[in-house]
């Protein structure tokens, strides 16, 4: 395909995709605008695979097109020169989207600077960058109010949470992540407690894993523990309810679940007082959770640890399971750059239509990100289709389905 002719057809993929998203938002209500107030039907949504999967090639074809045209320096520049992480730090310690609610029509920032001591004029220059990438609405000179986007900063929302993690203590490891690299004596090294961020705070006489590190932090593991709530919005993750058929199975075990009991009693009472589920304390590195159940469900639980503990993991829950036990390992599943290689692995993930970069690109960068978070953490990482082969193959574990949620997937296995 000659140069010209790629450029049109990254044009043709973000009108098409474009359009299936504006038709998928006309199905739920009108569709959203920049300077919206409010959520979106659809923001909610329970399924949204068929949105995010719209969105992926929308964001690979649009970033791939700009940096195709765009001069190598200009983007170059651009990946670093971004200061947003700071930015809304800012607004989301100071609870400035809470602030807002109260002035729908906007409060100017000198006003805005006397709630929360912070300079005025510094204030502006914060809000107009998030404003500037639609992070509240500027509407009128200096003075700021709440839109569709700056809303997810409420105090009452979980992915609130998760950024805050990823601002403060993702980003200490982020700092300190080239000396890791090469520290002679950890530089090797896949041993949780010397992963990046526990390296950035050993000045504070901390040894163990990040998990250590919180449960001595109270106001830090319970912000974690709701943050991980947050994974359902962010990764469209509760789609596995409408796409994997749990209606043919009688058990599930979740194993792994954040603050299971407190959960359970707030959200489904009624299942706690009728005994339909049931609450068992497991360290999955040294017991074999409860046997013979029908499914065993791992979100985001193998993503946190390096290999070895990972392989640990999932042998003692293949030790668990019966002839017709399924385990699903809901996780990001890291897609190939390499077009010869996504070939191969079309059958099981699909693959970005040409001349969209094999992976989707910018389309699905979080998974990139994600797998950097992961190192940063925990020494850990997100793994492709082949890393997660190799790693359940040899807990005897065999695959049997992949099912692609867009954004993440759920990997469905048997006992082999």
């Amino acid at each position: 395909m000659a140069n010209k002719a790629k450029l049109e057809a990254l044009l043709t993929l973000i009108n098409t995709s474009a359009r299936d998203a504006i038709a998928l938002y006309e199905k739920y209500g009108d569709v959203p605008a920049i300077d919206q107030t409010g959520p979106h039907p659809l923001d909610n949504a329970v399924d949204q695979v068929a949105l995010k999967s719209a969105i992926r090639t929308l964001e690979g074809a649009s970033a791939q097109l700009c940096t195709t045209l765009a001069p190598p320096s200009h983007t170059a520049i651009n990946l670093v020169q971004v200061y947003d992480h700071a930015c809304v730090r800012v607004v989301a310690r100071e609870g400035v989207s809470d602030i807002l609610l109260k002035y729908p029509k906007g409060i100017h920032v000198n006003k805005l600077s006397k709630k929360i001591n912070i300079e005025p004029k510094k204030l502006a220059r914060i809000m107009r960058l998030l404003a500037t990438k639609g992070c509240y609405n500027e509407v009128d000179t200096d003075v700021f109010a709440n839109n569709r986007l700056s809303l997810i900063l409420l105090d009452e929302n979980p992915v609130k949470h998760m950024i805050l993690l990823h601002v403060e203590l993702i980003s200490k490891g982020a700092s300190v992540f080239y000396e890791t690299l090469k520290d002679p004596k950890i530089a090797y090294s896949y041993d949780p407690t010397v992963a990046p961020v526990m390296y950035s705070i050993d000045k504070d006489g901390i040894e163990g894993t990040v998990f250590d590190w919180m449960a001595r932090h109270d106001g830090q593991r319970e912000s974690y523990h709701v943050s991980m709530r947050s994974l359902n919005t962010i990764m469209g993750s509760l789609a596995v309810l409408a796409h994997f058929p749990f209606g043919k199975y009688s058990t599930v075990v979740d194993v792994g679940g954040v603050q299971a009991r407190d959960i359970w009693a707030r959200d489904c009472p009624e299942a706690v007082a009728e005994d339909r589920v049931e609450f068992e304390d497991l360290n999955f590195f040294e017991q074999v959770p409860v046997k013979g159940k029908d499914v065993y469900y791992l979100r985001n639980i193998i993503h946190d640890w390096p290999d070895n503990e990972s392989a640990l993991i999932l042998s003692n829950v293949r030790k668990a399971l019966g002839p017709n036990s399924r385990v699903l390992i809901h996780d990001y599943v890291l897609l190939q750059l390499s077009r010869k290689q996504a070939v191969i692995e079309a059958s099981e993930l699909g693959t970005a239509p040409e001349p969209l970069l094999a992976n989707f690109g910018v389309g699905s960068m979080r998974s990139y990100q994600q797998d950097m978070t992961m190192l940063f953490a925990h020494n850990a990482r997100e793994r492709t289709l082949q890393d997660s082969l190799a790693l359940a193959t040899a807990a005897g574990l065999k695959l049997e389905k992949v099912w692609d949620l867009a954004e993440s997937c759920v990997l469905e296995y048997s006992a082999a």
